[in-house]
């Protein structure tokens, strides 16, 4: 047997082990990459700084323009108080938005209400579709029984005059809660965590928000989220919120004004019809009025199939991808 050699040049001068391989250290993130990241500032502070200020604004206009108001504890305020309300609500949105498109550099229609197409075609079939939709849902209700439309509660020029006033109203409520709930906020909210997750985010707060309104309950709130995932997908495939503005407006008008319901438990006063609801509240939604029933839910899932099968192509945020792909 061969005896192992003693030569020492037969030995690798690597026989000892290799050392451990060195690893980055990994330094702790810096207050800058907490808020700033590769777009700028991050959208999840965008978002905040936009909240923060829609309510402060909002805050600022109401404690001016309340002491011009009248304002009575004890007596029911004049229906125009109605639109100041939302007039407020609706520049407390709009002014902060304009000023975050300065700071993005980009251009306000971005956040889904460009000037380009402003109450053109696309607000106008929304309109259609709103009327539509919540002519459906009543015509259903009628014909199981549960919904009546009643005789006239207005007469002569009243009519045309509260027919006018309670849709310029609604138009106002439309673009407040539209731009509000999906404009901005759905804009920067999708560059952090995507369109879906955003949409889900945003509506499921839509519907939380009705439960605030007097009259209102689990049901129409669920219904008003879903309602809202509804928009999202109008402004996902159109491309803009013109389309949500339109029909959101018509439904209001319709289901307040033309058909007399009461809308999220609210039954508004200048009402065309003496409309009446009669059998189970799950059927007839009871206090919250028709988007308190089971068979809005009905009404949604068909509008979102006609809907994606009309307008199948995505043009939401084409002007952003067009840019970047260009740049």
């Amino acid at each position: 047997m061969d005896e192992p050699s003693t030569n020492p040049a037969n030995y690798s001068m690597d026989a000892s082990p290799s050392p451990a391989p060195l690893v980055p250290e990994q330094k702790p993130a810096s207050m800058h990459s907490i808020f700033i990241g590769p777009n700028g500032l991050r959208a999840g502070w965008r978002f905040t700084i936009y909240i923060a200020a829609f309510f402060a604004l909002l805050a600022a206009i109401s404690f001016a323009i309340r002491p011009l108001l009248p304002l009575h504890p004890h007596e029911r305020p004049p229906v125009w108080v109605f639109v100041v309300g939302e007039v407020e609500s609706l520049v407390a949105a709009v002014l902060p938005a304009l000023a975050m498109a300065r700071y993005e550099r980009r251009p306000f229609g971005a956040y889904g209400l460009p000037r380009q197409g402003a109450f053109a075609k696309q607000f106008w079939v929304g309109v259609v579709w709103g009327i539509c939709a919540i002519s459906l849902l009543l015509l259903v209700m009628r014909g199981i029984g549960v919904f009546y439309f009643g005789g006239l509660a207005l007469h002569g020029a009243r009519i045309l005059e509260f027919a006018a006033f309670w849709w310029v109203s609604f138009l106002v409520v439309g673009l407040f809660e539209e731009f509000f709930s999906r404009g901005y906020t759905q804009f920067t909210l999708a560059q952090g965590m995507g369109f879906w997750p955003a949409a889900v985010l945003l509506s499921s707060a839509f519907g939380a928000i009705h439960l605030e309104n007097q009259g209102e309950a689990w049901v129409g709130a669920l219904a008003a989220a879903f309602i809202g995932l509804f928009f999202c997908l109008t402004l996902r495939r159109t491309g803009t919120l013109w389309f949500a503005v339109g029909m959101h407006a018509a439904w209001d008008w319709g289901e307040s004004f033309l058909y007399s319901t009461p809308d999220s438990g609210t039954l508004t006063p200048g009402h065309l019809l003496h409309s009446s609801f009669n059998g189970p509240r799950w059927l007839t939604g009871g206090s919250v009025g028709p988007e308190g029933s089971v068979l809005v839910f009905v009404v949604i899932a068909a509008m979102w199939l006609v809907f994606d099968r009309m307008y199948p192509e995505v043009k939401y945020g084409r002007a952003e991808r067009t840019q970047s792909a260009s740049s």
